[in-house]
């Protein structure tokens, strides 16, 4: 009779797995952003200035915003489209048939309609007008606690409040450049204007890129072509001027800091690029709490040496430098200062010089208190104070590289509290008061979980427990593991077996592979950190899939990154090497049909390993490689390398275009027509040296596409690479 039981279940199993769909192209590339991304919460946020939650929920019919707390059974409807329409009605504007993006505030709520933003009273029938529409379709906008508008027209900035615009700047152009973000967006820089706290001054970058050489993009939609000019400094070559100005919008005057005084010009180089003083690294902007003094963290160009220094705001004079900090490789400032809440004396820095990236606590004459957190694993980021500003919520890899939580810092006491308890990746929310969280996480095998956390007492509320979104497909089996390299530290790995795996059979093996420094592509999070269902769909098709996150990847401290210094690829192709010699062992693992994929960094790192290692893949894609680190722009080319004037036997090791002679097996580069990050020179130059040395090499272009391709056309790039390892490792 138990015979017959578990041959019904066998039986049953097998059918049931027959019925399971196979994901398509669509699927794994497009779908897995909408219908087959886990359930979630639309648009949760906590309401400003309170501990409630609120989100937006779909109906049969509506949409309506829900609202609760941690302490409420379930959350009550808040606001329907009907009631948003009559507010919208009273101001003038007609109706909308879907609910649009809300912020909300204690008393009211923020909504943007054809360009104009309301801010609507949750108590009366009144409303403000936060942005008119005639300013919504300016540039860089950027809105101040006092209502100021900052924003660019004509390459010039405007500051304007309540009709009124007064132009700023005069000057600007495509070659002087304001309220921008600088340095390509390194070093954390992501804009280009900061209001102070009272919202009345605004501290703002001027960009001369004058002296940098422009470099050609080509438009290909217009009859005929025409060139499109970036400027993207190279690396070993001039590159742009930076100065920080503050504008005061009550007197209309503008005074720039005197940002070179105090730096001394330490380079030990006599290479002239270097010892420019105006070529230096302006970044991390800070104001003090009571709006008087900017903070800048400003970098040397060799990157290795940085000053934390202080400016009158009213005068632009240099005050002091509250502290320096040296590298002998690099050092690479991403945060600005923080205050501590409630207390205008001290300040949190965060620095890797102790090998990881921890909190320490100065006072504002620059001196060091005492170190916040140690250990080795990494602080992620910052999440707040709690009321009264005693202690503080970060997100860090305390329990696993791999994983992230958040915890509770005294300051005083520095007793530590983790408050998110299950394993996994922690996204999360902080109130008002620093008393809750919204705690949005995954792992490999949770899909999403969104909960609602009471800090104190670590208890929680479940709001969403999302389903597996792939149940009905058929899928290979997902593992994460470690491996010893050759120096014995752990590398992590993550592997897809064979959708209905025989441990007896041979499978071909596809290796994907970045390596690059602040990217980590395996976390315990839903699909192991993977952002598609790609390695799934060839999982399905019979593929074994692997992947290693190298020496030089995120999360792993300084060492393991800077691992990398003046000869990148070097310790990665070694990891790798590691990686293929885990994989020859697995009797399971077919290593005479083998493929390598990698992008961007990756695909340098494709295209050195193929070359240097020919006959370990039968097939490689590249997608928008580095194929000469002379061709890669000034800071993160230098950072990592130097310049080429400093270390030309590094760049030489680099150069794939010297080595391109040495390509035996199958290489298809692909690259986006529009890239602006890694320029399109680097692959046209590695296929010229192919036709120059006679070896074989194909190419794929995406037009209209910068460094990655993006939309609908996606589906069709990794179709592409299907395909390609499709014929070769058959």
């Amino acid at each position: 009779m138990k015979k017959l039981f578990f041959f019904l279940i066998a039986h049953a199993c097998l059918v049931c797995n027959a019925q399971q769909k196979l994901l398509t192209m669509q699927d794994a590339l497009v779908n897995n952003k909408t219908s087959l991304a886990p359930e979630n919460l639309r648009q949760l946020q906590f309401v400003k200035g309170t501990d409630d939650y609120i989100y937006l929920q779909k109906t049969s019919d509506t949409e309506i915003w829900m609202r609760g707390n941690f302490k409420s059974k379930a959350a009550t409807a808040f606001l329907t489209l009907a009631q948003l329409n009559q507010r919208l009605k009273n101001a003038k504007q007609d109706s909308l048939t879907a609910m649009p993006a809300v912020l909300f505030n204690k008393d009211s709520y923020s909504v943007t309609v054809r360009g104009t933003t309301y801010s609507f009273s949750s108590i009366d029938q009144s409303f403000t007008t936060q942005l008119d529409k005639n300013y919504a379709s300016k540039e860089n906008i950027d809105q101040s606690n006092d209502g100021y508008l900052a924003y660019l027209q004509n390459h010039n900035l405007f500051v304007a409040k309540d009709g009124e615009a007064i132009q700023v700047t005069t000057d600007g152009s495509e070659n002087i450049v304001y309220a921008s973000s600088v340095h390509r967006e390194e070093f954390g820089i992501s804009k280009g204007t900061f209001w102070s706290h009272n919202g009345k001054l605004l501290a703002f970058y001027r960009m001369n890129q004058t002296m940098v050489t422009d470099y050609p993009i080509i438009d290909w939609t217009t009859r005929p072509a025409k060139n499109v000019n970036i400027k993207y400094p190279m690396a070993g070559d001039s590159s742009h001027q930076v100065t920080v100005a503050v504008y005061n919008a009550l007197t209309q005057k503008t005074v720039y800091l005197h940002t070179e005084d105090g730096i001394e010009n330490d380079s030990p180089s006599s290479y002239s690029v270097l010892n420019n003083i105006k070529e230096r690294y302006l970044t991390n902007i800070a104001w003090s709490p009571d709006d008087k003094y900017v903070f800048i963290a400003i970098l040397n160009r060799a990157q290795n040496h940085m000053w934390l220094n202080q400016y009158d705001a009213s005068t632009g004079n240099f005050i002091k430098t509250l502290f320096e900090q040296t590298d002998e490789k690099y050092t690479e400032p991403l945060v600005p200062m923080l205050f501590v809440k409630n207390n205008p004396t001290q300040f949190i820095w965060q620095s890797r010089r102790d090998g990881w990236n921890h909190l320490y606590l100065y006072n504002i004459n620059g001196q060091l208190i005492k170190q916040l957190t140690q250990g080795p694993w990494e602080v992620l980021d910052v999440k707040g104070f709690d009321a009264n500003g005693k202690k503080l919520l970060y997100l860090a890899t305390e329990e696993s590289p791999i994983t992230k939580n958040l915890y509770e810092l005294d300051l005083k006491t520095l007793k530590t509290k983790r408050i998110t308890a299950e394993t996994g990746v922690h996204n999360t929310l902080i109130s008002t008061s620093g008393q809750y969280i919204i705690d949005n996480y995954s792992s490999a095998q949770n899909a999403r979980t969104v909960q609602i956390t009471e800090v104190k007492t670590g208890k929680s509320k479940i709001l969403l427990q999302a389903p597996n979104p792939l149940s009905a497909y058929s899928l290979g089996q997902l593992s994460i593991f470690t491996i010893p390299n050759k120096e014995g530290t752990d590398l992590y790995c993550r592997m897809y077996k064979p959708v209905g795996f025989d441990s007896t059979k041979k499978y071909p093996v596809i290796v994907y592979c970045y390596g690059g420094p602040h990217v980590q592509l395996i976390t315990n999070s839903w699909n192991a950190g993977a952002s598609d269902y790609w390695f799934q769909y060839m999982a399905e098709r019979g593929y074994l899939v692997f992947t290693v996150d190298t020496r030089g990847s995120a999360n792993r401290g300084k060492a393991f990154e800077q691992s990398i210094f003046r000869n990148v690829g070097g310790v990665q192709m070694q990891d790798l090497e590691s990686g293929i010699e885990y994989l020859k062992k697995l009797p399971f693992a077919d290593d005479k049909k083998m493929g390598l994929f990698g992008w961007s960094f990756g695909g340098f790192l494709t295209t050195d390993f193929v070359l240097n290692h020919p006959g370990v893949f039968k097939a490689a894609v590249a997608g928008g490689p580095v194929i000469n680190w002379q061709y890669y722009e000034v800071m993160y080319g230098e950072r990592y390398m130097d310049t080429p004037q400093e270390n030309p036997e590094g760049y030489l090791n680099t150069n794939l275009i010297k080595q391109a002679y040495k390509l035996k097996g199958k290489l298809l580069i692909i690259h986006g027509l529009q890239d602006p990050v890694v320029v399109q020179q680097n692959s046209v130059n590695f296929v010229k040296a192919c036709v120059d040395a006679g070896v074989q090499v194909d190419y794929m272009i995406y037009p209209g596409h910068e460094h990655n391709v993006l939309g609908k056309d996606r589906a069709h790039l990794y179709q592409k690479v299907t395909d390609y390892f499709m014929q070769y490792l058959q």
